[in-house]
């Protein structure tokens, strides 16, 4: 059907005769001359229509809209001289040809487009509608052709280490493992569900038990939960499993791999090996567990200088077993009074009662701007001085609080100021960092429950697999104390200020594994129905493993310099779940349910059973 692809001729091809086949992307006429940039996913290529060669497919050229498909044939031509002038173009990989159509043949006509593929397009429902449209654009073809050299480029690297690419099932089990699960009816068993998987964590784990030792997949996952810009409801991961390593192998693997991935999409060197540093470090330091070291504003203890201070927000945290911090958010005291009431707003998001501040102004603290500044002691004014390394024109913000609060709104604090001042405009740095030890279960006060941070195979640092055990069984009056301190062999890899993937070495003993079940407040007859496999696989000498996940989605966004993982992803969902596109999810007819035989289910449970 064609020669060549549109970004394919050049000098060498002049006095060639070819085809080319693809999208009108521009249509000038020239004093009867008509001019076509055709389009294809490679590039551009001008085909000239000109009367004196064929005045039929010239004439026809003149009726050509954007976006209709047309096949031509023509000479290549170098570009002439117009008045002396040169008309190649630079800008343009087949800037110094043209192609002089012969013969054209429409192969499928398009109406008037809703919006211009080439202008950026604000109104996301409309490029979402009309998706197929929207991947025609140079910017949406380059992403995903850049995540397939993601895939391919991982593909390359663990095949050469000796890892298998092993697909896990899609229809599973329901099982807790953070989220909500999508379900599935099953036609030949009524009234019993499938679940998608969140994650083929079992499974992977499994195959460890079955000697595979190195396994990888390019794996789809599911989870039913709230969504932001980074998250869809069906999402990719490389996942990966192997036996017999520790946590220092993992870390190799993973800094190996994605030196592998950003040299072959970026042609990036990244450092051969990453900065580690502990969950605890991390919150302190930039009150994220992912945080973004482009940029200081270091969150700075400040508890033991203003505890006994007249200002009853610090002093009053202090004396309920809390913390004070502050950033110096530094030449941003000029913020305005909007920026002041967006910072405070963001503080009020993240769990905060409001917003403490100071604006300097001067050396002198008269001239400081601050609701309670006046509150505080000479000695006091002068630790926050020597600590915060404070000068005119700083903007200095606390919170005081629960150490976990305080640290968690000075971390979106610290974000929001960066953002506000552009502080990491044009920066393109690559910033890995990997942070470990995070906690191993967390307290929800709500639902007066332990829950995994990572997952419920996550395996305790050695020091603390004695005291999961023990603390199964103790008395305790106080609930939320009974798993605190735990720590888990985790590891997050960070890159400037995203998690791109996590893992953990595992579980692989029945005994230890059931102990942690029993801190999640699973019980024994739940063990045995929900996990019953996993626990009988450890029984059989289950080899000591571990693993991680990659985020696909988000290693590409930020590969493209995307803002939202919706930009490399061919056909995603919007902030709602909904797939604009072809209408779904959708409502499914009586014939569908009765086929499924769920009709009789409905009736005979329960609602929330069902």
């Amino acid at each position: 059907m064609r020669t060549h692809h549109c970004n394919q001729l050049r000098n060498d091809h002049i006095g060639e005769t070819v085809t080319l086949i693809g999208w009108v992307n521009s249509n000038r006429d020239h004093g009867g001359v008509a001019f076509i940039d055709l389009r294809d996913r490679e590039g551009l290529t001008q085909v000239v229509f000109r009367p004196e060669h064929d005045a039929e497919a010239a004439e026809l050229a003149k009726s050509l809209r954007s976006e209709d498909v047309i096949q031509i044939t023509g000479a290549v031509e170098e570009r002439p001289e117009v008045d002396g002038k040169s008309t190649k173009n630079k800008d343009m990989p087949t800037g110094a040809i043209e192609v002089s159509a012969s013969k054209l043949t429409i192969v499928n006509k398009s109406e008037v487009l809703p919006f211009q593929l080439d202008k950026e397009l604000s109104n996301e429902d409309l490029r979402m509608k009309y998706r197929f449209l929207d991947l025609r654009r140079e910017r949406m073809t380059k992403n995903l052709r850049t995540r397939h050299r993601i895939t391919q480029s991982t593909r390359n690297f663990l095949d050469a280490d000796g890892f298998c690419e092993i697909e896990t099932p899609i229809l599973s089990k329901s099982t807790p493992e953070g989220a909500r699960d999508f379900l599935v009816p099953s036609r030949m068993q009524p009234g019993s569900f499938y679940a998608l998987p969140q994650a083929p964590q079992q499974y992977k784990q499994l195959l460890m038990c079955g000697g595979i030792e190195k396994y990888f997949q390019i794996a789809r996952c599911f989870r039913d939960e709230d969504l932001r810009a980074d998250r869809q409801p069906e999402f990719t991961q490389i996942d990966v499993e192997t036996s017999f390593v520790d946590q220092d192998d993992m870390l190799g693997l993973v800094e190996g791999l994605l030196g592998k991935v950003f040299k072959d999409t970026l042609d990036a060197d990244i450092p051969a090996s990453f900065d580690r540093m502990t969950y605890n470090d991390a919150m302190n330091t930039y009150g994220s567990d992912k945080p973004d070291r482009r940029f200081g504003y270091h969150l700075t203890e400040l508890t033991e200088d203003l505890k006994d201070c007249e200002f009853r927000v610090f002093s009053g945290a202090v004396a309920a077993g809390g913390v004070v911090k502050a950033i110096n958010a530094k030449g941003f005291a000029g913020a305005t009074q909007g920026q002041i009431e967006k910072l405070t707003q963001t503080a009020i998001e993240a769990g905060s009662k409001g917003l403490a501040y100071i604006q300097v102004r001067d050396e002198e603290r008269s001239t400081w701007r601050s609701p309670f500044v006046k509150r505080l002691s000479d000695t006091e004014v002068e630790a926050l001085r020597e600590k915060l390394d404070i000068e005119p024109g700083d903007l200095i913000l606390f919170g005081a609080g629960e150490w976990d609060s305080v640290c968690e709104v000075l971390g979106r604090i610290r974000l929001e100021c960066a953002n506000l001042q552009e502080v990491l405009k044009d920066n393109n740095e690559l910033n890995f960092l990997w942070v470990t030890e995070f906690p191993l279960l967390g307290y929800d006060e709500e639902e007066d429950k332990w829950n995994a941070v990572h997952h419920p195979f996550t395996r305790p640092i050695a020091e603390d697999e004695a005291k999961l055990i023990a603390a199964t069984t103790a008395q305790l009056d106080d609930e939320s104390k009974r798993y605190s301190g735990l720590r888990a062999q985790a590891y997050d890899v960070v890159l400037n200020g995203y998690e791109l993937g996590g893992g953990s070495i595992r579980i692989h003993e029945s005994d230890l594994q059931s102990s942690m079940f029993t801190a999640l407040g699973v019980t024994e007859e739940e063990k045995v129905s929900m996990f019953g496999h996993i626990l009988d696989a450890f029984k059989f000498g289950a080899p000591p493993h571990g693993g991680v996940a990659l985020g696909l989605d988000r290693l590409a966004m930020l590969i493209c310099g995307e803002q939202s993982i919706r930009e490399v992803i061919a056909f995603p969902k919007n902030n709602k779940g909904l797939d604009i596109m072809s209408a779904s999810p959708a409502k499914v007819d009586s014939t569908q349910l009765r086929d499924l035989r769920i009709q009789s289910t409905v009736k005979e449970k329960p609602a929330e059973e069902v």
